[in-house]
């Protein structure tokens, strides 16, 4: 039997990452999970106390609270000792049209799905340089590989957290520390059950079996399903005097 691993999520009630705490779970990994609703967070506790036979520890967080978010980080690293994997998951999927009237709804959805996200990256990826080794992880999306007028608001948010996750893993590379930037494409979630699905749509299940699978393989760049980085290829390169007229 292989030793367990100190797995924390960031977001660990969203759809994907309850399913990537139970791949985990099943491997008896020990988990710290990190949320910001309390009563759903015990719910998810509860289940996954009852599927392997590691630790599943967890705590609250106000991702306007930059201060908290580093009193957190201390207080996860002094509970594991060790961490193996970090995985951000948290992040929210807003409403183009009203952003686009509304600063402060855009302005929402860059503290959410970017500025709390590199808040909580920054203090793991500190913990980890002095550590030398483990993996820290982000959930971006294909989103933020090229703006698009239906949702460029979140796109912009998911592009800089990409960049952002390249330059980290190049900072911390040569400390023995890897940096997984996981790109999934539409993901049938409660978030998304608004949307009319396709044949594009995948299930928080599958998204969760390529992000365990990616961090076991020490992959840099993932996109999940594997079909969109032929698909985000093509896009990046329809030239811009072309993409400028196209409704996408």
């Amino acid at each position: 039997m292989s030793t367990p691993k100190n797995i924390v999520i960031i977001g660990a009630t969203s759809a994907v990452a309850q399913e990537t705490a139970k791949l985990f779970a099943a491997k008896n990994h020990n988990l710290f999970l990190v949320a910001r609703n309390a009563d759903k967070l015990a719910m998810v506790q509860a289940d996954l106390k009852v599927r392997g036979q590691g630790q599943v520890y967890t705590d609250t967080f106000d991702h306007k609270d930059y201060t908290q978010h580093q009193t957190l980080v201390g207080k996860i690293k002094n509970q594991l000792t060790t961490i193996d994997f970090v995985l951000v998951a948290h992040g929210s999927l807003p409403d183009q049209a009203v952003c686009e009237k509304d600063f402060s709804a855009a302005l929402e959805v860059m503290e959410i799905n970017f500025l709390s996200v590199i808040s909580f990256l920054t203090g793991f990826a500190n913990v980890l340089d002095v550590q030398g080794s483990g993996t820290i992880g982000a959930i971006s999306s294909v989103a933020g590989d090229r703006g698009r007028k239906s949702n460029y608001i979140y796109g912009s948010a998911k592009g800089a957290l990409s960049v952002f996750l390249e330059g980290l893993r190049n900072r911390l590379y040569s400390k023995g520390v890897n940096v997984l930037v996981i790109k999934p494409g539409f993901i049938d979630s409660p978030m998304t059950a608004h949307f009319k699905k396709g044949a594009l749509w995948a299930s928080p299940q599958k998204i969760a079996k390529g992000i365990v699978c990616s961090y076991e393989r020490q992959c840099g760049i993932v996109y999940l399903p594997c079909f969109w980085k032929p698909i985000m290829c093509i896009i990046k390169a329809i030239p811009d005097f072309i993409f400028k007229r196209l409704s996408l």
